[in-house]
C-alpha cells in the first residue's frame, strides 16, 4: 500500500516537473554562464524558510563547483539586527544595499511569491537595475513573478513540491556550469 502512494506522490511531482517552462531554465543557465565569463560581480540568492535553505546549500555549491561567486546572508547577527532596526520586510533590500554591486545577479527563491521581504527586495533590484530571477509556486499571478527578467513559476500549491523543484533547477544549474553530470 505505501508503495503505491509514494509511486502516486512520486507521480504528482514527475508531472510538475514536465511542466516546467525548460527555456527559461536554459536561459538561467545561459545568463550565469555568460555573466560568469564576461564579469566579476557576486550572484546573491536569498529566500524564506525552506527557500532560505535552497538558497545557502546552492550558493555554497555554485562557488564550490563552478567559478560563479554566489553569496547569500545566514548570519542570525545579520538577519535580526537589519530586520529589527530596518523592518523584517526591508533586511533583504537593506543587504542589497549594503553590499551588491551594479555588476551583480540577485536570485529571489520563493514558494508563493507574496513575502514582502521578497517584493521589496525585487523593487530594490528593478530601481538599482540588477539583473533578477525569480523562482516562485503557487499561483502564478503572485507579486515576485512580474519583478523577475527572468522568473519561473512552479505550478504547485504544495511547500514540498515547490521547494524540491527549486532545489533541482538549481542543482542542475550548477552541474550544467560545472560540467559535473
Amino acid at each position: 500500500m505505501e508503495t503505491k502512494n509514494f509511486d502516486d506522490y512520486s507521480s504528482r511531482y514527475f508531472k510538475i516537473l514536465s511542466e516546467i517552462d525548460k527555456k527559461k531554465i536554459s536561459q538561467i543557465i545561459n545568463k550565469l554562464e555568460h555573466y560568469n565569463k564576461k564579469n566579476a560581480g557576486k550572484v546573491w540568492i536569498f529566500g524564506n524558510g525552506g527557500s532560505h535553505a535552497t538558497s545557502s546549500h546552492i550558493a555554497t555549491d555554485f562557488t564550490k563547483n563552478t567559478k560563479i561567486k554566489m553569496l547569500t546572508i545566514s548570519d542570525a547577527d545579520q538577519i535580526t539586527c537589519f530586520s529589527n532596526d530596518y523592518g523584517y520586510e526591508n533586511w533583504i533590500s537593506k543587504t542589497l544595499e549594503k553590499y551588491s554591486e551594479k555588476k551583480d545577479i540577485v536570485i529571489l527563491v520563493s514558494s508563493s511569491g507574496n513575502s514582502n521581504n521578497m517584493i521589496k527586495a525585487a523593487k530594490f533590484c528593478k530601481k538599482n537595475k540588477l539583473f533578477l530571477i525569480t523562482l516562485t509556486g503557487f499561483d502564478k499571478k503572485n507579486k515576485l513573478y512580474p519583478y523577475g527578467d527572468l522568473s519561473i513559476w512552479i505550478n504547485s500549491k504544495s511547500y514540498n513540491f515547490v521547494e524540491v523543484a527549486h532545489l533541482q533547477i538549481l542543482a542542475y544549474a550548477v552541474d550544467k556550469i560545472a560540467k559535473i553530470y
